[in-house]
């Protein structure tokens, strides 16, 4: 038996305002609420399905260093073009990590410049 991604943890200042925007990117709700503010968000089934959980973990000062996980993802119903300029109206901004400008993905980042990569491929929603 394998093991299977549960759950992502991203730490950051305002989780209410990473959860606004990664449920719509992702068509996610919010699936919990903790004290300190962290907050998790998966899909409308919840936690163990298909889909790892996103736990939008409160701290008050950013990790030391670059991160070495980013996320990336698919449009599921609109080409690339498209789904890029739907993450650009919801708070995402482009970033540069040394592109060359032939990619085929683009590199962004959320609203607390946590970096992602929109990919090319169009895939099924689950």
């Amino acid at each position: 038996m394998a093991c299977r991604i549960g759950e992502l943890v991203l730490g950051c200042r305002e989780p209410e305002v990473l959860a606004r925007f990664w449920c719509e990117v992702l068509d996610f709700v919010v699936l919990g609420r903790e004290d300190d503010g962290s907050i998790e968000i998966g899909p409308r089934e919840g936690f163990g399905g298909a889909q790892p959980t996103l736990f939008l973990s409160r701290r008050d000062e950013p990790e030391p260093g670059k991160s070495r996980l980013h996320i990336d993802v698919n449009a599921t119903d609109r080409d690339q073009e498209a789904e890029l300029e739907r993450l650009l109206k919801l708070g995402a901004r482009r970033a540069d990590i040394g592109q060359t400008g032939e990619e085929s993905w683009h590199v962004l980042a959320d609203p607390e410049g946590n970096e992602f990569c929109l990919l090319k491929a169009r895939i099924d929603p689950l």
